[in-house]
């Protein structure tokens, strides 16, 4: 039996060679391993996959527009047909075309389809039973039948696709449901409430992005890492608001936070944490020299040390990347 130096050189051979890609012995590995994973959300998307899903979107757009323009004049059982009924018979549509690998990608564009357009047919009979489908009431139901119908989706059929819509309306249930157990109580400020629910969404898409790096869930991490880090250093800068009303308290923590998300860049080898932790240590460094130093330096001068601070800090992302996460 070959030695672990032995294959790791042969696979550094027919890398040289162009003989198989990168995608390929991911795929290869994950079999052997034992890893299922969707081929829909693994391989890249091509010329044709990518007019799918802009086709899907397109759909919608038409269907919002015609409801938009003809609103008062429809009927409702011509506004549930064109919206509730398009998104169930997408949805079926996409089953079907799911069944074959050779469309699934198909099936996809179908079901981003029925994603976009059964939210619209839901405000549509809950607009006709006389709630107030602005609400944010209304809203909990609405996402909440909609997270339980694609969550149920992914349990029967076992598909990524699946678990990528439970987690979005996942996440928008809890944005209308906290806002509704809230209301408008006079305890809380309405923008430091939403920075705090951006801060918890965007801890557990990183937590669930990790979790799922480990099983057949994987091609889901990225987009979840991604998304995680952005909301939640996204969400602790705008804390830290602004002189005069900063927050000492988020201003001083918040490096600890960014060179925390480096170092986490390099354990779970991420280059989603690696960017963005780079990106908010820049807008970070100019923010504090704008703040405390324009004025006893002169802006000028603290814009010379943010500039050079700014070449630092890229310098060592690039010196991460090459060292801990080149392919």
């Amino acid at each position: 039996m070959a030695t672990k130096e032995e294959i790791l050189q042969y696979i550094k051979t027919i890398g040289e060679q162009k003989i198989v890609t990168k995608d390929e012995l991911d795929l290869a590995y994950d079999s052997g391993s034992g890893i299922k994973t969707d081929v829909v959300l693994t391989k890249k998307l091509g010329i044709a996959e990518i007019l799918y899903y802009i086709g899907g979107a397109i759909v919608f757009l038409g269907i919002s527009i015609l409801l938009w323009q003809n609103w008062s004049t429809l009927g409702f059982g011509t506004k549930v047909l064109a919206t509730l009924g398009a998104g169930v018979a997408a949805y079926f549509v996409g089953l079907l075309f799911s069944r074959d690998e050779k469309t699934e990608t198909v099936g996809s564009a179908f079901y981003l389809i029925s994603a976009l357009v059964m939210p619209l047919g839901l405000y549509v009979v809950f607009n006709n039973a006389g709630f107030d489908a602005n609400s944010y009431g209304s809203q909990s139901l609405i996402s909440g039948i909609l997270f339980g119908m694609y969550l149920l989706s992914y349990v029967v059929f076992r598909k990524n696709v699946f678990t990528l819509f439970s987690i979005l309306f996942g996440t928008w249930l809890f944005f209308s449901l906290t806002s509704f157990m809230i209301g408008s109580g006079l305890y809380f400020d309405n923008w430091k409430f939403y920075e705090y629910r951006v801060l918890v969404a965007g801890i557990t898409y990183m937590l669930i992005g990790y979790a799922f790096s480990k099983n057949e869930r994987a091609s889901l991490s990225n987009f979840l890492y991604g998304f995680g880090i952005l909301g939640f250093l996204g969400a602790a800068l705008s804390l830290g608001g602004w002189k005069p009303n900063q927050n000492v308290f988020w201003e001083l923590i918040y490096p600890g936070l960014i060179f925390g998300a480096l170092f986490l860049s390099v354990y779970i080898k991420s280059k989603s944490f690696l960017t963005w932790s780079t990106l908010f240590l820049m807008a970070y460094i100019f923010k504090i020299t704008s703040e405390y130093f324009s004025g006893g330096l002169g802006w000028p001068l603290s814009l010379v040390i943010a500039g050079l601070s700014m070449i630092g800090v890229g310098y060592m992302s690039i010196s991460l990347k090459k060292k801990y996460l080149s392919v």
